[in-house]
């Protein structure tokens, strides 16, 4: 069955300063997601980022990414094309597999109690997450931009934030919701007058009477006239629909359509539909494109993630072995310790050590990215030995060449598997600390999560040992066995006290 999988797609008002931009998709990044893209855009000084990952995962990202953003951004010295109203403008949420629009909803009201209360933002929720019927769309919450809420915000009670303080700071307010999958498209025409641009928008967005499912705006981007336009739902207005309709108006003034631009992702069945609408293919069916079948053929086989890679543990082959699942092992550990902690993060019972959970949760993630990656490590280094033993010795000389490389190699093949265990020790540590301190109901989690990671320590020392022993230079393999001995009696005492932490919360029976 396929992971719950979710997409974020946050805006961010600054494209200017790359390492603003940088630090904030850093700070995404490091909660666990996968980002997809960015896109940075210096006339609308606004970047765009998408990133998938599991509903915990994407919402935590989102929260680093919008507490970065109000660190850096200050909106008094921001100037820019596009309306916004803050430092991170606008956060959807948007399901993707084995998650609800209903469970995206509630991740977006969840964000915004926490944004208004941690960060002190005010907050309001949009689409399908919207608690008023005027906050539905976008364009009503931001009205007057971030210069006019700053005023209307403590004066009109209609623009009353759903979340956070009735006040703009410099980071301005955040607009959060969930809502279906959107296309923002961008279409130049070969004229400098921003009032085509305009007229045309007016022409084509629903609210204006036009296309269903289309916003549009009309500026002026690198002196050319620009249609800038979100499509809400490709399938009720394909991409191809709203180009035409905007070459159509774009003649009527004498001009037309110099080139277009995407603005992140876009679905690849939008694009199917417009290729076969201009191409005016007869009978197509989305079976025949070379990589649907590809794709159709790799999931026969069972997805690339754990199953895949205990297919290739249990192959014929030496690589991926035991260092290699010391790893996996240490890593499902990490992943485990980040469960409890965003189990027990936001829940009004722990709030007393959320801050502590926050901390644990960063680590880990950190933790669990830098095993995961060891997987392959420890494969190529052990590919690296037996390499090193396919080199030639005919010679003295060579033989000699060989035999460094040997040990050259079998060293590497030791030192990778004790980072694992090292790191793994850590991860023993930090379920430690969420054992002791986060949600009860999830204690069996956290020693479980414990247990996983001791795995891993021992699988792991297996593997440096046993290339130690095959050193011909005992001496160098003397301080990894007395790291390593270090390290598994610093386990054996953690695991003690999760033992006792998990009597005295009263979680289970340890008889």
């Amino acid at each position: 069955m396929p992971s719950p999988l979710v997409e974020c797609i946050p805006n961010f008002s600054e494209a200017r300063r790359s390492e603003v931009v940088e630090a904030i998709v850093a700070a995404i990044a490091a909660a666990g997601v996968t980002v997809l893209d960015r896109h940075s855009d210096s006339d609308h000084n606004r970047t765009v980022v998408t990133y998938v990952g599991s509903p915990g995962a994407v919402e935590e990202a989102a929260f680093q990414g919008v507490r970065k953003a109000a660190e850096l951004i200050n909106l008094d010295k921001h100037t820019g094309t596009h309306p916004r109203i803050g430092a991170t403008d606008v956060v959807p949420f948007v399901p993707l597999s084995e998650v609800r629009m209903e469970d995206c909803v509630a991740m977006a009201r969840r964000l915004g109690e926490r944004v208004g209360r941690e960060l002190n933002l005010p907050v309001y929720l949009y689409e399908e997450a919207a608690t008023q019927p005027a906050r539905v769309n976008l364009e009503n919450i931001r009205r007057g931009q971030y210069e006019g809420l700053k005023v209307e915000i403590e004066t009109h009670p209609e623009r009353k934030p759903d979340f956070g303080p009735s006040r703009l700071g410099t980071a301005g307010a955040t607009i959060i919701g969930a809502r279906h999958p959107l296309i923002a498209y961008n279409v130049y025409l070969d004229t400098g007058d921003v009032a085509i641009a305009k007229a045309i928008a007016k022409a084509i967005r629903q609210s204006s009477g036009g296309l269903p499912c289309v916003k549009a705006l009309g500026m002026l981007v690198d002196g050319k006239a620009q249609v800038s336009m979100n499509l809400t739902n490709f399938r009720q207005t394909p991409v191809y629909r709203a180009v035409e309709a905007i070459r159509r108006e774009a003649a009527r003034y004498g001009v037309s359509v110099h080139h277009s631009e995407l603005v992140g992702l876009i679905p690849q069945e939008a694009l199917i539909d417009s290729a076969v609408w201009y191409l005016q293919l007869d009978g197509f069916n989305a079976d025949q494109v070379l990589e649907q079948r590809l794709y159709a053929a790799a999931a026969i086989s069972g997805p690339a993630t754990g199953i895949s890679f205990l297919d290739d543990l249990a192959a014929a082959t030496p690589t991926p072995g035991g260092g290699s699942a010391a790893a996996h092992a240490g890593a499902m550990g990490a992943a485990l310790v980040a469960m409890v902690a965003r189990l027990t993060i936001g829940k009004k019972k722990y709030a007393a050590v959320e801050a502590q959970m926050n901390e644990i949760l960063n680590q880990v993630e950190r933790l669990r990215r830098e095993l995961t990656a060891a997987v392959d490590e420890d494969a190529q280094a052990f590919e690296g030995v037996l390499a090193a033993f396919k080199l030639p010795k005919a010679t003295p000389e060579q033989e000699k060449v060989r035999a460094e490389a040997i040990e050259k190699a079998t060293l590497q093949a030791a030192q990778v598997p004790l980072a694992v265990a090292e790191k793994s020790v850590s991860v023993m540590a930090l379920a430690e600390r969420a054992v002791a301190l986060g949600n009860l109901n999830a204690i069996s989690d956290g020693a479980s999560a414990a247990a996983m990671a001791h795995a891993a320590l021992t699988s792991a020392g297996y593997n440096v040992r046993t290339n130690v022993n095959s050193l011909a230079d005992k001496d160098a393999g003397e301080p990894l066995l007395s790291k390593l001995h270090t390290l598994e009696g610093k386990a054996v005492k953690l695991e003690k006290n999760i033992q006792k932490s998990i009597q005295e919360r009263g979680g289970f029976s340890l008889a």
